[in-house]
Formats: C-alpha cells, structure tokens, sequence
C-alpha cells in the first residue's frame, strides 16, 4: 500500500508532479495548485491510499521532483 500526502496551501504550481506522474496529480484551473485525485482533505493534508505497489516509482518521482517538499510518499 502507498500513502501519498500533499499540503495543497504550500504548492508554488511549479507543475513538475502532474508532469512526472498525471495519473495522482493535476493543475486546478482555478488556482493553478497541485490537486492529488481521489484524495481526501483533513487540516489541509490531502491523503490518499493506492493499494497497487505497482505506482511507487512514479509517484516517488513526482514526490522527489517537488521543489518546496509538499509531497510525501510512504509504502506500508
């Protein structure tokens, strides 16, 4: 299981997670932050859980890529 974690208020738009994995993460239109899909917000950490180990590599890309280190990405 892979739990990604992203702190929407901190995002700078940069684009770099939506480009490296657009399968968890867009560009809002409104705002121009990250939005990670199927997430659930809890005191401004969107979280979601990805059964399919399948993703790490991916999404550890995006995670990594992030310059203000908004994105944690943890396998459990």
């Amino acid at each position: 299981m892979i739990i990604i974690t992203l702190q929407r208020e901190k995002c700078i738009g940069c684009n770099y997670c939506a480009e490296l994995n657009p399968e968890n993460f867009r560009m809002s239109k409104k705002d121009g932050k990250s939005v990670l899909l199927k997430s659930i917000e809890k005191k401004g950490f969107h979280t979601v859980k990805i059964p399919d180990n399948n993703v790490l590599e991916d999404v550890d890309k995006a995670g990594k890529a992030c310059p203000v280190k908004i994105i944690s990405v943890k396998k459990i």
